[in-house]
């Protein structure tokens, strides 16, 4: 099938025709999803400045990741591209291919470490830039093949180190070796200044995110009852997720059902100004999480081992002050969300095994510093 699938995107490049003007612009490439786009906005301007003065920039983004792009610089121009389609669709997958081909960007990068042959990597070719350069692509066993075919037809890769580098480390060291630069990585923390007003409040709250697409890295409602027992009466504590997320996890009715709780399914862009009046955030590993780092709400994130030295924790340089996480180490810590360890309760077992003691205690001290 991926034989056929290249046969015909090179057939459909074949029959896109020369172009009549001079290339310009700059296309940058990320299939991440909500989170990794979170985390990659504390480093998109550094990838800016390979523009030439006059040139547009675009970033094109995995549809779900692209929920995330407000918190990218104001009038930054972003392309959302369905990656189920992409995979499905060849009507679809021509049609993305036809407009990136008559964009004529001078310049193609993918900031993936891990990328798809067959998808973002497609999205790359299609551009048909004068220069595409990205990241020497992580090992992947199953697309190694292609991975390594595909090399020929990048014009510069960067070597950025083994599979476990932080994210925001390893985006740093790939800006400065296309801008020649010798920076540090950004702390994961926006200036107040560019976010919009914290939210009115009556009363001091909590912002609680619960719940996960991968049902494995959810913490019991035990382990929540523990955390807000922590939380001054007089609190207000707000659920939040997805619209129907919480009648999807019935097991957190009665949490859900207690005096002062309430439960908010609005967009992560709505929920900013909210976040920025929380007094304080406890969440599983998810784009939630990352979003109430980056906006300065005190936060506990409760993770799994399953990304320690690529994602959570963060980076030693590029944690800021309000940034506090709990987790339980495993021999087989860095997994990368490769669990080979049969469940516990449903749960992977990093997550099951978080000690309810470390939470509280953790709470206690987020809530003491104020």
């Amino acid at each position: 099938m991926a034989f056929l699938q290249s046969l015909l995107d090179r057939f459909h490049a074949s029959s896109r025709g020369p172009r009549s003007s001079a290339p310009s612009g700059v296309l940058l490439v990320s299939s991440g999803g909500l989170g990794d786009t979170i985390l990659l906005s504390h480093v998109i301007e550094r990838f800016f400045r390979l523009a030439l003065p006059g040139e547009a920039i675009t970033v094109l983004l995995r549809k779900d990741g692209a929920k995330t792009a407000f918190m990218f610089p104001k009038g930054t121009e972003t392309i959302a591209v369905d990656f189920g389609r992409l995979r499905k669709d060849r009507g679809y997958r021509k049609r993305i291919g036809d407009e990136l081909y008559r964009a004529n960007v001078r310049l193609a990068v993918s900031l993936d470490y891990l990328r798809h042959p067959d998808l973002d990597e497609y999205l790359i070719f299609a551009a048909a830039a004068s220069e595409t350069t990205a990241m020497v692509a992580k090992p992947w066993r199953k697309y190694d093949a292609q991975l390594n075919r595909n090399r020929a037809r990048y014009d510069r890769l960067y070597d950025s180190g083994g599979v476990l580098v932080d994210k925001i480390v390893r985006w740093t060291a790939f800006a400065n070796w296309l801008n020649g630069t010798d920076e540090k990585p950004p702390v994961a923390t926006r200036n107040p200044h560019s976010l919009p007003a914290p939210a009115e409040t009556d009363k001091p709250f909590v912002m609680v995110q619960a719940f996960s697409a991968v049902k494995g890295k959810q913490c019991s409602p035990a382990l929540f009852e523990r955390a807000l027992a922590q939380i001054p009466d007089d609190w207000d504590v707000v659920f939040t997720g997805a619209p129907g997320e919480d009648k999807a996890n019935p097991e957190f009715a009665d949490l859900l059902a207690r005096p002062g709780v309430t439960y908010d399914d609005s967009t992560f862009e709505q929920l900013v100004p909210k976040l920025r009046a929380a007094r304080m955030a406890i969440s599983v590993d998810t784009a939630f999480m990352h979003l109430a780092i980056t906006v300065g709400t005190p936060t506990l994130g409760l993770a799994s081992a399953a990304y320690v030295d690529e994602i959570v924790p963060y980076a030693t340089e590029t944690t800021p002050g309000n940034a506090h996480f709990v987790y339980h180490d495993m021999p087989c810590r860095s997994c990368l969300g490769d669990c080979r360890l049969p469940p516990e309760d449903g749960r992977f077992p990093c997550i099951a095994r978080l000690e309810p003691q470390k939470v509280e205690d953790a709470v206690r001290g987020i809530l003491a510093a104020g």
